[in-house]
């Protein structure tokens, strides 16, 4: 009596000639698949994601001024969201709240650059004008005749003077003059892209919200806005900052006597909301005018500045941003200096937002989590 076992067909018996055709197709009969075990596709694979990963890798290089700018942008973006949610809470059209906020920001810079130009040309000119009086000033002292006779400093300027120095200093121009063109075009670039971000805001914060899953999407909502939100704070609690060191200029500059005290007080407001460099390069151009006045009054601006920028950087800076941000004074300190060595101005820029975002994180889902376990 025949089985079932018997009717199936062993693999070394014949196939009837339709069976065969069937089973190898047109092409013929398929072989067995590759072992991704052989070290030759080990090897193959690996070398492949090694390459993979320098493209990567090397295409993020290459891009990498312009991601820095997107991200300034978008951080700017977020700082000045809180503006534009208040002028709609007021009843202003989005579009409209947009375009005032911008404005306003396009008005803050253009006002800082029309009211350096005036003075530092005045003063520029009344400085070169004084050159041969504070020559004859200095030949006059006979401690600094002395010092250039023994260190023979007229011959050594003399020889400084050469061709090569001449053409060096026109190649530093030139470098100068497309350093300021590259600025002027990441300034253009990152204030469009902030107008762009503010505008579509809500979109892409809804998009990234639906990214995550369903179940967690609520507290990651809570938690995000919240980060939001200390951004914004950190934008205001700057802004007041640089606010205080517009005033403390403008009376500098009214108790000594200075022209243009108004446009020193907004130039140093705005360049001190450039992290790192701004407060400093405020202090160069108002001692510049300073000296350009009177050597006593550069001198006290000098050490003005030396001072204020101590007491912003450990005294004033920390307690505004502890009030706006909830950032303690050591971790406030800590975070930019941190922040400056590990990434420059963008570190500046997001290390105080970061260290309150980790603390949020920290205090709402590490510690939670730790004492579940």
């Amino acid at each position: 009596m025949a089985t079932e076992d018997d009717e199936t067909p062993r693999d070394d018996e014949p196939l009837e000639p339709e069976a065969e055709e069937h089973l190898a197709g047109r092409f013929g009969r398929p072989g067995p698949p590759l072992d991704r075990r052989n070290p030759f596709m080990i090897g193959l694979l690996g070398g492949l994601g090694a390459l993979l990963a320098y493209a990567i890798y090397g295409g993020l290089a290459n891009a990498s001024g312009i991601l820095v700018l997107i991200f300034i942008a978008l951080f700017l973006a977020i700082g000045l969201n809180p503006a534009v949610v208040r002028l709609r809470s007021w009843g202003v059209p989005r579009g409209l709240a947009v375009a005032i906020v911008a404005l306003s920001v396009v008005a803050l810079l253009a006002g800082g650059i029309v009211a350096l130009i005036p003075p530092l040309v005045s003063q520029t000119t009344q400085l070169i004008e004084n050159v041969p009086e504070y020559i004859q000033s200095l030949q006059r002292n006979e401690t600094i005749n002395d010092l250039v006779q023994r260190y023979d400093i007229l011959n050594r300027v003399t020889s400084a003077l050469n061709p090569g120095t001449v053409g060096g200093a026109v190649g530093g121009v030139v470098g100068v003059g497309r350093v300021l063109a590259g600025t002027i075009f990441n300034l253009l670039t990152v204030l469009v892209l902030t107008i762009y971000f503010m505008a579509s805001f809500d979109r892409i914060r809804e998009t990234g919200y639906s990214l995550v899953p369903a179940s967690r999407r609520v507290r990651v909502r809570l938690l995000t806005d919240e980060i939001l939100t200390k951004v914004g704070a950190y934008m205001v609690g700057a802004i007041s900052i640089a606010v205080l060191a517009g005033a403390s200029t403008w009376l500098l500059a009214v108790i000594l006597g200075l022209a243009y005290p108004f446009a020193l007080a907004v130039v140093v407001a705005v360049t001190d909301l450039i992290p790192q460099i701004g407060a400093t390069l405020g202090a160069v151009i108002v001692s510049l005018v300073g000296f350009a006045s009177s050597l006593t009054d550069g001198i006290v601006c000098a050490v003005f500045f030396l001072l204020y920028q101590q007491i912003e950087n450990y005294l004033i800076y920390p307690n505004v941003m502890r009030r706006s941000v909830k950032v303690s004074d050591v971790a406030a300190v800590v975070a930019a200096l941190l922040g400056v060595a590990l990434f420059g101005v963008v570190g500046a820029l997001v290390a105080i937002p970061m260290v309150a975002a980790i603390q949020l994180i920290m205090r709402e889902v590490v510690i939670p989590s730790q004492e579940a376990k």
